[in-house]
């Protein structure tokens, strides 16, 4: 789980962003051990056919700009693909949501346009990065909904995948983001919930070098222990 890739200097109150230094190593560590970074939509698919031992999935939360600029070239320049979770109600705005740090821009309708033309996964991050487990049922329609319709406008494939803004999942908006068509759902580390559509992810930043990237993702294979079963992709990208 990465957020922001670029210049850490104007401050990072949050621990979101790494540098492009940073990055490159972290990909390079995957690739000295023979495994690939992919998107959640091909690790799933991967994984429902026996062939996901050498895969991890890599994911991009908030829809940066950066982004494109920065992390779709290390990623293709390692061999690796990725999932961007987005905001298209968002779209060219900023980090806004965060009370302190600095504004970071976000990805406009042709910046993810072009991260998909790339060969990265575009999922959903919501409309405006609210914490659904604190909506009403019509609000949550339209973070869930709303943002899977104006994603297929803009890139001419339904997502597959959502993320939970903050991590913040409970059996309500799990089981809204399956009724809401998505295949799977992301979330961080939502214990009890976890299943299909409130998948457990590391954080991965910038203090992570070999030894924790090792620890981490021993860690992550603990967490994942006794997950409910997980869902099988559609080749459209439907539940």
């Amino acid at each position: 789980m990465y957020h922001s890739v670029g210049d850490r200097r104007a401050g990072d109150p949050y621990q979101v962003t790494v540098t492009p230094q940073r990055l490159a190593g972290q990909l390079r560590w995957l690739r000295r051990r023979g495994l690939t970074g992919v998107s959640m939509r091909e690790l799933l698919a991967a994984r429902a056919h026996g062939r996901a031992a050498r895969l991890v999935g890599l994911t991009f939360d908030d829809g940066y700009a950066d982004f494109l600029t920065e992390a779709v070239p290390l990623l293709r320049a390692h061999g690796h693909t990725a999932t961007v979770f987005v905001l298209p109600g968002r779209l060219g705005g900023t980090n806004a949501w965060d009370p302190e740090g600095p504004r970071r821009p976000l990805l406009t309708a042709d910046g993810i346009r072009a991260a998909h033309a790339a060969g990265m996964e575009i999922g959903s991050h919501g409309l405006l990065h609210r914490d659904l487990t604190t909506l009403d049922d019509a609000a949550l329609d339209a973070e869930l909904t709303g943002s899977r319709g104006l994603l297929a406008d803009i890139t001419g494939t339904v997502p597959a995948g959502f993320c939970h803004p903050y991590g913040a999942v409970d059996p309500r908006t799990a089981l809204a983001a399956r009724r809401a068509g998505y295949a799977y759902a992301c979330a961080v580390d939502p214990g009890p919930v976890a299943c299909g559509h409130a998948l457990p992810r590391t954080y991965v930043g910038q203090a992570d070098n070999s030894p924790r990237l090792h620890a981490k993702r021993l860690r992550h294979r603990l967490r994942r222990t006794g997950l409910a079963a997980l869902p099988t992709l559609s080749q459209g990208g439907d539940a």
